[in-house]
């Protein structure tokens, strides 16, 4: 049984209810009170305690933490994931969610133009060492199959 998306972890009954003084005020159940307890609620009273003990610190975790997620919510539309399958496909669509929210950005902090400088020099990069320590065969195969890539931007040796 789930209550506010939570497993219950215990259900309690008790008979001290009949003798209380204040029932009325507490429940409605001619029998008692049926007290539903989650198995997250040590956790969650832990974290009401971290929040009460500094909430500056909880405000200043709202602004940087919880912002990505209001855009990526409400702006962008994202309010549940399509593929609900299994959890290696719902990480997938989040895992690229998150990834386009931090190209997005980045273009916004660095531009558009040193973004692509960056991936540039990252892709010779990538494409020299693959070529420098594969035998010969491959670095044929790899010129041919990127041929505009190579000749003014890399010395081989």
């Amino acid at each position: 049984m789930t209550v506010q998306n939570y497993v219950l972890k215990t259900q309690r009954k008790t008979s001290k209810c009949q003798t209380c003084p204040v029932k009325d005020s507490c429940t409605t159940n001619t029998k008692g009170r049926l007290i539903e307890r989650s198995e997250y609620a040590t956790f969650i009273e832990q974290n009401k305690r971290n929040i009460e003990a500094d909430p500056k610190l909880y405000k200043r975790r709202q602004a940087i933490v919880e912002h990505p997620y209001g855009i990526i919510k409400r702006q962008w539309g994202f309010y549940y994931i399509m593929t609900k399958k299994t959890i290696k496909r719902a990480s997938a669509d989040v895992g690229m969610i998150f990834t386009a929210f931090n190209l997005r950005r980045l273009i916004n902090i660095i531009g558009k133009n040193e973004l692509k400088k960056y991936l540039e020099g990252l892709i010779l990069t990538y494409f020299y060492i693959i070529i420098h320590h594969e035998s010969n065969n491959s670095k044929i195969m790899l010129l041919s199959f990127y041929p505009n890539f190579y000749p003014s931007k890399i010395k081989f040796a």
